[in-house]
């Protein structure tokens, strides 16, 4: 799984915990395990939802400030409305 170079860090301190991705089919699996950087995190479960449904909590555990960031950032791949399915990736750094 790719992150941004300024997000890294983060995923690797084990302070970004959720990714929304606009795919048109899953790209990772539950249970797989993706080098990040110096660490390596696995998927802990994977859930399409529309974009409307994410939370203040999911924007801050994406390393987000708030929803227009993430949706910006999720938005390289497509324009995402508040209808726009996106998946929801949470993963943990493996110890």
């Amino acid at each position: 799984m790719q992150f941004s170079a300024e997000l890294r860090d983060d995923v690797a301190s084990g302070e970004i915990t959720v990714s929304f991705r606009l795919w048109r089919r899953p790209k990772v699996k539950v249970g797989g395990r993706y080098p990040v950087g110096p660490v390596v995190i696995e998927v802990d479960s994977i859930d399409l939802v529309p974009f409307a449904t994410v939370t203040r909590a999911d924007v801050r555990r994406s390393g987000e400030r708030d929803r227009e960031s993430l949706r910006q950032r999720a938005a390289h791949a497509g324009p995402i409305d508040d209808d726009t399915l996106l998946y929801r990736v949470e993963f943990h750094v493996v110890p």
